[in-house]
């Protein structure tokens, strides 16, 4: 894959040194963080939803009909994770996985159904923030399932997420690329969490750090030509499964007039989506401490009330004398009092010896 390189025959440096090239890095750098997005609150329409417990790399699976005219069938597998970049599977190599800075990314594997050929790996940059590469961004946009203009959205509740950056080939200087888009509608569901029934990434990362500040030089790895064909469904229904995250669809979109994206639709069914979720990041903090307190503030409370009522009943008691060790608890300043003065006369010391002094 050839790198893009500037048309300018010169190269312009700045007073403090820094070369023009570098400046447009730090500038596209700074951008791609105001362009991010925090999964621990997103806001739609005026609702702030907390979908942080969905981080985390998931995979999703969609296996293509086979095309008996070219003797190939597609197989592709989406990673996404919502709150963080992609890392790569330990042992997986460079060109088979996506650049620096995907959120949602596709492996798409070609099978020659004639036997003659071995299998090919193309990875494609579905949606992420790229900012060592050619600096296109996530531009992360959401909305309310309600305030959709498709009839059928306006019964359900819940946030679509659009997240793009991604381009397939990833070479800006290639004339066929094409871009592409993920397309999330996160579906409220009491009854589900977003964790169960499917299938989360677990494996072993490699260490990416070297890829973010080689980031650049991805773009000199070879990208074969491939076929540009998408996968479509036969319908506009997300697969038949229980899982609750689902595949709902990879094909070529009109998004804007005369301009096209293959967009990758997913259906995630959460109880996170709901416009009247709690936030689990505030109950979080109800720890061990806490529960301890709350229980030996009731114990007490307890106690002394039982201990009122039996002297009330037994002793005929009244004032302090119905609190159970009432005098013990009329002299608890006293005895603090004392307990004070003794500390402080032990770390000032005992002071000057008084008396005769010796001979």
């Amino acid at each position: 894959m050839r790198s893009y390189t500037s048309s300018s025959s010169g190269r312009v440096t700045s007073g403090s040194g820094l070369s023009l090239s570098t400046l447009s890095t730090l500038f596209l750098s700074f951008s791609s963080l105001s362009a991010g997005f925090a999964c621990d609150d997103v806001v739609a329409g005026g609702q702030h939803f907390h979908l942080e417990k969905l981080g985390g790399p998931f995979k999703v699976h969609w296996l293509q009909e086979p095309d008996l005219v070219h003797q190939d069938q597609f197989n592709y597998t989406f990673t996404l994770d919502l709150c963080n970049k992609l890392q790569r599977d330990k042992g997986v190599p460079k060109d088979e996985w996506c650049h620096p800075g995907a959120r949602v990314c596709g492996i798409r594997e070609t099978i020659d159904l004639s036997g003659k050929n071995n299998r090919t790996i193309n990875p494609i940059d579905i949606a992420g923030t790229y900012a060592m590469g050619a600096g296109r961004s996530i531009d992360a946009q959401f909305s309310l399932l309600r305030n959709s203009k498709s009839h059928s959205d306006a019964s359900r509740e819940g946030v679509r997420a659009e997240l793009h950056g991604g381009r397939f080939p990833f070479d800006e200087t290639k004339k066929n690329g094409l871009d592409q888009m993920a397309i999330i509608e996160f579906v409220c569901d009491k009854e589900r969490t977003g964790l169960g029934k499917g299938e989360k990434d677990d494996k072993e990362k490699e260490d990416d750090k070297d890829d973010d500040k080689d980031g650049d030089k991805d773009g000199d790895k070879e990208e074969k030509d491939v076929p540009s064909r998408l996968g479509r469904r036969a319908d506009d229904q997300c697969e038949d499964s229980d899982a609750d995250l689902r595949f709902c669809g990879y094909r070529e979109e009109d998004i804007k007039k005369d301009q096209t994206a293959a967009v990758l639709r997913l259906e995630w069914r959460t109880k996170y989506a709901c416009e009247d979720a709690e936030d689990d990041s505030v109950s979080s903090h109800w720890g061990f401490f806490t529960w301890f307190i709350i229980i030996l503030f009731m114990a007490t409370a307890a106690y002394l009330i039982f201990g009122s009522w039996l002297n009330y009943n037994r002793y005929g008691a009244r004032g302090w004398d119905l609190l159970p060790h009432g005098d013990t608890i009329r002299d608890l300043p006293y005895i603090f009092k004392d307990w004070a003065r003794r500390v402080a006369g032990a770390v000032s010391g005992p002071g000057s010896r008084g008396g005769y002094s010796a001979v």
